[in-house]
Order: C-alpha cells, then structure tokens, then sequence
C-alpha cells in the first residue's frame, strides 16, 4: 500500500472513530462510526490487494460498515428512552447488551417476594409500559433467576415460574404469546455473592430483553 492510499485509509477511519467516539452520541449514531471505521480499513485492505484503489475501497467499505454498524435502530433507542424514563428512581437498570438487545433487569424488591412467583404489584406499571409501543416484529424474553438458598430442585421451576408469570401478564396486556418466551436459571448465573444477604437480594431477579429480528 502507498503512501498516499494509507493516509487515505488512516483518513477516513479517523473520521469514523472519532463520530463514534462523540460523548453527546447516541448508542445507534456510534455504532454507525464504529461500524464505517472497520469497513473503511477492510475495504482498504481488500482494494489494494486487488488492485484496486484503496481510497475508494476504503470510502466504499466505510458506507457498508455504517450500514451493518447501525443495528441499534432508533426505535430501540427510544424504547430504552422512555424504559428509563418509567424506571427512573426505582432501582431497575435498563442497558443496551453487547448484540444490541435492551436489557430490564428488575431485583427483587421490585419483582417477586422470596420463595414467590406472584407478581408483586410494583412491577406492574412498569410491564404496562414495557407492553405500550411493542410493534409486530420485536421479540421479547423473560428470564428468572434465584439466589443460591435451596437446591436446584427448588430454583429452577422458581425461577421458571416466575418468568411465566411476567409473560402471562405481558400477555394480558396484548402482547401476542407467539413474540414471547421464557428461561428459568435457577442459581446458575449470578451477579453478586451469594454469601451475603444484600448479594441474594441482587440475584433474585427477572431480566427481560427486547430484541428485533434478525434480517
């Protein structure tokens, strides 16, 4: 690669990184800059290796990049918006995961009382609100999850329980069971220690995700 192609490569992925790196930048407007600064170096790479002109392969890899980064679409952006909105004070995190699904994780306080998979009546505004605006394509999952007290023969139909209880009331409120599904893990995935009683309160919990199909 000559000189000039690699200023022009170094050029446009500085360009692309730096937009991604913006602090004022949303989730989707860093992710098309992270996206066109790949695809403007593996264009790079490929048009020189072909003989080609590596500016324009590296201008040509930046647009396809910016297209393939952009996977956190503007309505996910405002559903994690307004999410954060119902949420704001109560203790539930709402986050974007690294493969572009939004993250509810709701403890237990707010969830479901020891050894229960009734639902406990503050989490039903925010379930209305995760219900309201749910289009035809998003998909949601609904884990449960216990603290280590007890064996598996006791924390995985708890914890299974009570994601079914969060999909039944999902689904009460329109949201159609075939876009609805559930996982039990016990005490398998924890996030806190287990030693501990403000650990155990931390791992009793129900994580739901949103997430849109994939092409």
């Amino acid at each position: 690669m000559t000189a000039n192609r690699s200023i022009t490569v170094l050029s446009v992925a500085a360009v692309a990184f730096a937009l991604a790196g913006c602090e004022n930048m949303s989730q989707r407007q860093k992710g098309t800059g992270q996206g066109a600064a790949i695809g403007a170096i593996a264009g790079a790479v490929i048009g020189s290796a072909t003989g080609g002109k590596a500016g324009t392969g590296a201008v040509a890899g930046a647009a396809v990049g910016a297209i393939a980064g952009n996977l956190w679409s503007k309505r996910m952006e405002d559903k994690q918006r307004a999410m954060e909105r119902a949420t704001a004070g109560t203790g539930i995190e709402v986050a974007k995961t690294a493969d572009n699904q939004l993250k509810v994780n709701v403890p237990s306080d707010l969830s479901f009382a020891t050894g229960r998979s009734d639902l406990n009546p503050s989490l039903r505004p925010v379930l209305d609100q995760f219900a309201q605006g749910l289009d035809s394509t998003v998909r949601v999952r609904i884990v449960g999850h216990t603290d280590s007290t007890g064996n598996d023969a006791i924390n995985d139909p708890l914890s299974q329980a009570r994601a079914q209880t969060v999909r039944n009331y999902l689904e009460d409120r329109g949201v159609p069971a075939s876009r609805l599904e559930t996982a039990g893990r016990g005490s398998r995935e924890p996030v806190a220690d287990n030693g501990t009683d403000a650990g155990r309160s931390k791992n009793r919990r129900v994580e739901i995700f949103l997430r849109e199909p994939q092409g």
